[in-house]
């Protein structure tokens, strides 16, 4: 497919620390472009020190732009439901704070109907022991993490953290979405 008739849209979602889900989302067919940051915030150009701190209301998240004629929104919101757990409020695992939160920034109606639609059919289907506390927040503006953050895993797999807490989700994915992957095993 050439560039020209790519349809690229973008995704902005906050699955707690953007490390743990920006190597599984990059691995995605049809994903183009991966970008740790934060959004949802009161602070201009925020720092990864300040947001850390819960005081800028700026979360974790992953800008993701996409072709949606090889994947769809809805396609990465069912890799975003399994590879966070939006049931719990303001954490993921040990991080705890808003800027852990589980959110969808929308960037259209539509994107914020079909997620308000899945939450619904997951908390119907008891996919969950407890209701899905996801936020759906309008996307206003995104701001990329310091460099080191981005492709994190990639660059530091060998680090502790990505051997205990990164690689065995990146793993699960592999395994639940071989289908989806740019290069199938």
């Amino acid at each position: 497919m050439s560039e020209i008739n790519k349809t690229l849209a973008t995704a902005t979602l906050g699955t707690g620390c953007f490390w743990c889900t920006e190597a599984v989302f990059q691995q995605l067919e049809g994903v183009e472009k991966v970008t740790s940051g934060y959004c949802g915030g009161n602070v201009e150009n925020p720092t990864y020190k300040e947001v850390c701190n819960g005081t800028t209301g700026h979360a974790e998240c992953l800008n993701i732009e996409y072709d949606s004629s090889k994947i769809s929104f809805e396609d990465l919101l069912e890799v975003f439901w399994k590879t966070h757990d939006p049931t719990t409020l303001n954490r993921q695992g040990n991080d705890i704070g808003t800027q852990y939160r589980s959110v969808v920034f929308y960037h259209s109606q539509q994107q914020k109907t079909i997620t308000e639609n899945q939450i619904a059919e997951l908390d119907k289907s008891g996919s969950w022991n407890n209701p899905i506390v996801t936020t759906l927040e309008t996307f206003v503006k995104f701001y990329a993490a310091e460099d080191y953050h981005n492709n994190y895993f990639n660059n530091n797999g060998g680090n502790p953290y990505c051997q205990m807490v990164v690689r065995p989700k990146v793993e699960k994915f592999e395994k639940v979405f071989k289908d989806k992957l740019k290069h199938k095993n």
